[in-house]
């Protein structure tokens, strides 16, 4: 299984592709296939039949996956957008790996 530098709840910035510069959070991410889905990028419509007499069908606007390479992690500390680095940390007398920002070095998690 992949490992990812970003997680759901990380607030992140699009790097490339339509909807380069846009900012939102992370709602799920697939680590097998390294996309995730951020909050109001990459909008598509799915055509929906209805399922029960009286339901209405039609399009629906929805995220779509973008692929993780695309999107930077933006630090809650310093607010910039930011490659993720992996330190090692001592918590509860067990060494940890924990993420930080590679610009004011302050931990993320």
């Amino acid at each position: 299984m992949n490992k990812l530098n970003v997680k759901k709840g990380d607030t992140v910035l699009v790097i490339s592709g339509a909807d380069k510069g846009k900012k939102g959070k992370i709602l799920v991410s697939h680590p097998s296939k390294s996309r995730v889905v951020v909050q109001g990028v990459h909008m598509i419509t799915r055509h929906v039949k209805p399922r029960r007499q009286g339901e209405a069908g039609g399009r629906i606007e929805q995220e779509g996956t973008i692929h993780v390479s695309n999107v930077k992690l933006i630090c809650p500390e310093c607010r910039m957008p930011t490659k993720a680095v992996h330190r090692m940390v001592e918590r509860n007398g067990k060494t940890v790996s924990v993420r930080a920002c590679s610009e004011c070095k302050k931990t993320i998690d």
